[in-house]
């Protein structure tokens, strides 16, 4: 069998990060003790994979090291790294006790056609995890294999199947950040929570979280501001989540028409100019105070924007020119292994299931286009496309590198 892998430059070898090569190589015939072959369905691709990419080499992040770059002709753990996605599979071999083949199974692939995964010995129903001990242990969740039949949030339907690889990761770290905020009463709480990169999946689901939890609690505790590209400001405008969405060019005029009160900027695009910008408007504006800045997300870096091994998430130290030292970093991991230790595994289980179950009734009323690309050739120039022009908010992508016998470039309406 032919393995086929999406693989990425190291920045750190010299070459374009962004010329993205399909590397061959030979899948193994037999396996080792305790370990899964998996056939790789399908997988996501958002802006959050495009961060992975961009922080491939840094040292606090080190996305590189999740899964290895084959050595292969074109390419090599020294010069090549592979993006993690997440994504579905199958288990087509298994050589541990209690993980068995034809298992279907959801978690942070390697964008191949199959995959060869460690089993740790920690399997339970609802997972099995893959050792990574080279990682720090704050990377559980990615480790985390989902088996499927045990799942209460899976739904084997290919359309929410679809929705989970599009905004389950992405929805938990808003999720996380918007229970943090609210059950610690963060810097004394807010009337106003202001979120750039609007447009942006983190963004508009940690908006709906918020906006939720106003809803449930029968009062509109924070008001939500969003700020956006002048060409996303429609897209933003139409999803109904934000109660007011500006523009980078005129939100300073716009903010002082808001009423007066506490706020938290949290911070999804990663650009330091708008920061700046955004301190400074509340620096100027005496009857409003801006209690923190608050890292999410890094939507406008890139892999050509960020030195290797020069990121670090929560320290001041180690600062590249696409982080800003004067923010706050939040990392969902971090904070979840906090909420472990205050809530029960069931409570936190109800908790996800109830959110979950929400944001797929509702994320159907969003202006998001689903666009399914299968194949190798059709992956790639996919990729290329996304290079060139940047990825728009309306689109949402679900790749495979399997296109022989499955439907090519279908987009459906979410």
């Amino acid at each position: 069998m032919e393995n086929l892998i999406l693989c990425h430059p190291r920045a750190s070898s010299g070459q374009d990060p962004n010329q993205a090569i399909i590397v061959k190589c030979e899948v193994p015939q037999t396996i080792p003790n305790d370990h899964v072959l998996l056939e790789v369905d399908r997988f996501g691709f958002s802006t959050n994979n495009m961060t992975y990419q961009a922080l491939g080499e840094a040292l606090h992040f080190r996305y590189f090291e999740f899964h290895h770059a084959p050595e292969a002709e074109g390419a090599s753990s020294k010069t090549h790294g592979v993006t993690p996605v997440w994504g579905f599979g199958t288990i087509i071999k298994s050589t541990h006790p209690k993980v068995h083949t034809g298992e279907r199974v959801y978690g942070y692939f390697a964008p191949a056609r199959y995959l060869l995964l460690s089993v740790s010995p920690d399997v339970n129903k609802y997972a099995f995890f893959v050792p990574r001990p080279h990682l720090p242990p704050d990377r559980r969740p990615y480790n985390q294999i989902t088996r499927c039949a045990a799942d209460p949030l899976y739904d084997p339907s290919p359309t929410a199947e679809d929705l989970t690889m599009l905004y389950r990761p992405l929805f938990w770290t808003s999720f996380w950040c918007e229970d943090w905020l609210n059950s610690s009463n963060y810097k004394g709480g807010s009337t106003h929570i202001l979120i750039s990169s609007a447009s942006s999946k983190t963004a508009f689901c940690l908006a709906y979280l918020i906006r939720r939890r106003n809803s449930l609690q029968g009062s509109p505790t924070r008001r939500v501001i969003g700020l956006t590209s002048t060409k996303n400001l429609a897209f933003t405008k139409s999803l109904g989540l934000y109660d007011h969405t500006f523009d980078y060019v005129s939100f300073d005029t716009s903010l002082g028409n808001l009423p007066r009160g506490h706020w938290i900027y949290v911070d999804v695009a990663g650009n330091d100019a708008l920061n700046a910008r955004v301190r400074d408007h509340f620096r100027a504006c005496g009857d409003s105070e801006l209690a923190t800045c608050i890292a999410l997300g890094l939507t406008n870096i890139s892999a050509s924007t960020i030195e290797p091994s020069s990121a670090s998430w929560g320290s001041d130290s180690d600062v590249s020119q696409g982080i800003d030292p004067k923010l706050e970093h939040f990392f969902m991991p971090e904070w979840l292994s906090i909420r472990k230790q205050q809530l029960s595994v069931s409570a936190i289980a109800q908790m996800q299931k109830e959110a979950w179950t929400m944001l797929m009734s509702d994320c159907g009323t969003w202006s998001v286009t689903l666009r399914r690309i299968y194949g190798p050739d059709q992956v790639k120039a996919a990729y290329e496309e996304i290079v060139r022009r940047g990825l728009v908010p309306e689109d949402a992508f679900v790749w495979s590198l399997w296109g022989e016998t499955r439907e090519y470039g279908l987009k459906v309406k979410l």
